[in-house]
């Protein structure tokens, strides 16, 4: 008995056409599973109420940058790598010089110019010593003293120039050091990707198969 077998049709031309297939969907998976990756991480942020502005620092890239290819690549990163890494993994967070904490408070300007408001720099602002106020149970203050409160839609405080109606704003509170909690899981959603991105090619595999 002899069997004879054959190839109909140009098997170079089958194995490119496979090859090419092949670069179809596994580029295809890993856009997706790139994409995912940073819409996830963007939902844990708003998820977590750290604002759309945390979120959308989360970018993402894809090489090749246009075109199919065999070994595909997905990059995903946030533009504020040190806020994300400090709610990722929780982090004590003390001052520079070792000594207070300055968060603004509700008098605070939200900008000096183009600046984060510093307490000298609202105090060259106002042009007057912010004073410090001492409190046992809860963090100490700096506070400008005849201020009146502003009625425009930004508002705020500006400085009483005829002491009417004048009040003591909070500018600072001031804390020793600020523990954040961990309020993100950066792992999770990386497996997630990692899951997707397997499941999504070997269904698009099967699909070239059949």
């Amino acid at each position: 008995m002899r069997v004879m077998a054959a190839i109909r049709g140009d098997l170079g031309r089958v194995l490119a056409d496979e090859v090419k297939a092949t670069e179809r969907a596994a580029s295809s998976a890993m856009r997706d599973a790139t994409n995912g990756l940073k819409l996830d991480l963007r939902a844990q942020i708003t998820g977590a109420g750290l604002g759309q502005r945390l979120a959308n620092s989360w970018r993402s890239q894809t090489y090749p940058d246009s075109g199919n290819s065999l070994r595909p690549a997905g990059l995903v990163w946030s533009k504020a790598p040190h806020i994300i890494r400090a709610f990722d993994e929780g982090a004590t967070i003390r001052s520079a010089d070792g000594f207070w904490l300055a968060v603004p408070g509700p008098g605070c300007p939200a900008r000096i110019g183009k600046k984060r408001p510093t307490p000298r720099l609202v105090a060259e602002r106002l042009g007057i010593p912010l004073r410090f106020v001492y409190r046992r149970g809860g963090p100490s203050l700096l506070v400008a003293d005849d201020m009146r409160a502003r009625t425009g839609k930004h508002g705020g405080f500006a400085r009483s120039k005829t002491g009417r109606n004048a009040a003591t704003a909070i500018m600072f509170l001031l804390y020793p050091q600020v523990t954040l909690r961990k309020r993100l899981d950066i792992n999770r959603a990386k497996g997630a990707a990692e899951r997707r991105l397997v499941t999504t090619l070997v269904s698009a595999l099967g699909k070239n198969d059949g």
